[in-house]
């Protein structure tokens, strides 16, 4: 395994922006990238629950997710995210609420900021054998996945920001909402 670099703005905007190309079979390669990516997340220093494979210049459908939560300011256990790997991701179904919340990106480390999504979505995707899963998702893993099929998408989360005023630095005050 390998840890592969993580592009950020603004400097690999381009790459970052590209619309990324689906995978037509799980190849061995693939699966040693899927190995390569998933180490990336794990040993990322600013801490992560998402890795799209355009995140590190590699422009094809494939997402990791994974982490072991963290305590919110009740001291509970939140944003646990079992291991999931899914290749040609999509979502087929979006819920009609929404909800806003606090989000950050390995890509964009600097800021965070306040993105209004689905509370549920249904996602269509093939696991890394090559078997087609669905996911029915909500609250936190629901938007975890949206924002990293954004990025398979040229999509960032800055974007869904309608008031650029309230992309916060990522040092300023949360009002205790966990970014992703």
């Amino acid at each position: 395994m390998a840890k592969l670099e993580i592009l950020c703005l603004p400097e690999d905007e381009i790459i970052l922006r590209e619309e990324s190309q689906y995978i037509s079979s799980v190849t061995p390669e693939i699966k040693s990238f899927i190995r390569d990516l998933l180490e990336t997340l794990r040993t990322s220093e600013r801490p992560g629950v998402g890795l799209a494979a355009p995140q590190v210049g590699k422009n094809i459908r494939i997402i990791v997710l994974e982490s072991c939560g963290w305590k919110n300011d009740k001291d509970e256990l939140v944003g646990v995210i079992p291991l999931k790997i899914l290749i040609n991701p999509e979502v087929i179904k979006f819920s009609e609420e929404k909800d806003e919340r606090f989000e950050g990106c390995l890509s964009v480390p600097d800021y965070n900021g306040y993105v209004t999504r689905p509370k549920k979505v249904k996602v269509r995707a093939l696991d890394e054998n090559g078997n087609e899963v669905i996911i029915k998702a909500s609250g936190f893993l629901a938007r975890v996945l949206q924002h990293e099929i954004d990025h398979l998408n040229g999509i960032l989360f800055i974007d869904h920001i309608k008031d650029k005023k309230k992309l916060l630095s990522a040092h300023e005050e949360t009002d205790g909402h966990e970014a992703e």
